[in-house]
This record gives structure tokens, C-alpha cells and sequence, in this order.
């Protein structure tokens, strides 16, 4: 939380923000002093000190009896972001260089990350709050994050997997799982149809369950049968199977055993893995894989949050298809 000797940000935070989301612009009066004491419930000499310091940066200026307006909205090289991914990963990685590097020098960023615990996720943002001009959080599938985000003293930017119940109320750069499953699937169905099922591997608590929505409506739309499961653990493959997994260690067991039972990858067995990395385009002569776009997700988050207007973007998906299908 914000120590006593800091909560002037808030005041300082609320402003920038403001000025920064377009609610105020060149000659905009600013809330009054009362204003921001009952708001934040601080007192006179702190809020003043918040005052003090726009005052400082050129941002503000007080008219004696009428109040404070500002009289500069060039403060976007002050932005202070708060960044919270659900982990670290290749993919992640890939995202959050785009996203510096796109961003410039233009912002201080904090990255930090909640690995889907729920505790963790609505600690690390109350902490945060009122120390950061801008909020962008990868929430996964916490649902009922709302509450928690409408706390936020700053602008608030959502990221990779998308709630429907915030839909227009934070901007967002996402991934629309159940539509670019059954789309990527739909597309690459001439490879597909060698194949009599599909089954998805991935574990409940990290994965999207929206992707076996996508599957499960392809299947019914065309024929195949389906299945979902947790993990491939005392499970033995069986010809015209067609594996969609998200771990990559469920590769590593369709391999071994595709060798033990001498199947053909592509021919007896398929697979599709979720999200692209360098070594599926060789591994096991190349592993087909459906995924986002994840430099291009960093560079539209850093361009977003340059802009004043709420925005949606769904994320592109791509099928490499390889000769794993």
C-alpha cells in the first residue's frame, strides 16, 4: 500500500491519467481541493503537496478563489506503467519485447507477474494502485476481476485473455480462443481429414477452456468425434487420432510413444500444439502449431496505450501447418 509520505501521488496519478485518457485537456478545471480530500480521504497539506508537485511538472496552475486548471497536457514521457503477465514464458517473452521496444523511452514499466493465483493477482494490484499512471493486466481466467479493477487510480488496459463481462469498459488487445480455434480448424481441414477425432490435451487451471468450445463446434459441424482431457498420463494413442495440446511436454509423450507403437507422425497420428515457438518448426520434422500473434499483440498494446479512446483488438491467430498434420 502507499506509505503516508507518498499518497500525494494519487492526486498527482489521478491528473496525468486524466490528461492522458483525454477527460482533460488545455484550460480543464481539475477537482477541488475538498474534492480530492473526500475522494482519496487525505488531508488538506497532503493534497496540497500533490497540487504542489503538477504545479512543478507545469501541468497546473491555481486561480486564487476559483481552483486549479491545467495548462499542459504534454506529459505523456511521464506515464509509469504497471505490468502483470499470469507467467514467463517463450511466448511471453516474444510479447513483452515488442512491447518495450515499441513503447520506447516513453515510460517507466514494472513487469511483474501473479502465476495464476488468484491472492497474488488482487495483492500485487492493490499494492500497486495509486503508484502508477497506467494499469495493464493479463488477468487469464480469474473471473469477477471487475470489482478489483474498478479500484484502479489510473487507466486500465487489458491483456491476452478477455472477460466478455468488461467488454467496452478497458481497452484491450486479446485473443478471441474459441473463434480462431474453430477458424484455424476450419482452415486447415484438407490436412485434418485423415483423421476420425480430435482430442484437446490441456490442463483446466492455466489454458483457456474457450479452445475446446471452438473444437467441439468444428467436430459437430463435421463430423468428428471429440474429446477433452487433462493430460495424456496412462493414455494410449491410437491411429487417426488427432492430439491439440498446450503443454509442450505432451509432444515429448505423443513422440515417444508414436515411436514405440512405430506410427507415422502426420499419417497415423496428428498433432497441433498451441503457440509457436522456434524449436516446433524442427522438432519431429516440424510440429504444426496454432497461435497469436504475440509481437504484433506488444506493438498494438504500446501503440493503445499511447491513445485516449477505449479500444477493443482481437489478436490475429495464424495455423503453421507443418508436417505433424
Amino acid at each position: 500500500m502507499l506509505s503516508n509520505g507518498s499518497k500525494y501521488k494519487l492526486i498527482v496519478n489521478y491528473v496525468i491519467s486524466g490528461i492522458l485518457s483525454g477527460t482533460y485537456t488545455e484550460r480543464s478545471w481539475i477537482p477541488s481541493i475538498q474534492d480530492f480530500m473526500k475522494k482519496y480521504k487525505l488531508s488538506r497539506d497532503t493534497v496540497l503537496k500533490g497540487l504542489a508537485e503538477l504545479k512543478s511538472k507545469g501541468i497546473v496552475e491555481s486561480k486564487q478563489g476559483l481552483g486549479y486548471y491545467v495548462i499542459s497536457t504534454r506529459v505523456s514521457h511521464q506515464q509509469k506503467v504497471f505490468l502483470l503477465f499470469n507467467e514467463f514464458n517463450a511466448f511471453k517473452e516474444e510479447l513483452y519485447n515488442s512491447f518495450m521496444n515499441s513503447l520506447g523511452h516513453s515510460a517507466t514499466v514494472n513487469l511483474y507477474f501473479h502465476n495464476y493465483n488468484r491472492e497474488v493477482f488482487d495483492t500485487l494490484i492493490n499494492e500497486a494502485n495509486g503508484k502508477y499512471t497506467t494499469y495493464i493486466i493479463m488477468s487469464g481466467k480469474f473471473e469477477g476481476v471487475g470489482p478489483t479493477l474498478d479500484k484502479l487510480n489510473g487507466r486500465v488496459f487489458l491483456l491476452d485473455h478477455f472477460h466478455r463481462e468488461l467488454y467496452g469498459k478497458y481497452s484491450a488487445v486479446f485473443q478471441n480462443f474459441e473463434k480462431n480455434t474453430y477458424d484455424a480448424l476450419v482452415f486447415g481441414h484438407h490436412d485434418i481429414k485423415k483423421y476420425g477425432k480430435i482430442i484437446m490435451v490441456q490442463k483446466e487451471e492455466k489454458e483457456p477452456y474457450e479452445r475446446y468450445y471452438g473444437m467441439k463446434n468444428f467436430c459437430k459441424e463435421f463430423g468428428y468425434s471429440f474429446e477433452y482431457i487433462h493430460t495424456l498420463h496412462n493414455r494410449s494413442i491410437s491411429k487417426g487420432e488427432l492430439y491439440m495440446v498446450a503443454n509442450d511436454l505432451d509432444i515429448v509423450e505423443l513422440i515417444k510413444q508414436v515411436e514405440k507403437k512405430k506410427y507415422i507422425i502426420g499419417k497415423d497420428i496428428g498433432i497441433i500444439s498451441f503457440n509457436e515457438t522456434p524449436l516446433k518448426e524442427v522438432l519431429a520434422g516440424g510440429i504444426t502449431t496454432l497461435s497469436t500473434d504475440f509481437t504484433l499483440m506488444g506493438i498494438t498494446m504500446a501503440e493503445m496505450i499511447k491513445g485516449k479512446t477505449i479500444s477493443m483488438v482481437e489478436n490475429p491467430w495464424k495455423l503453421r501447418v507443418r508436417r505433424s498434420l
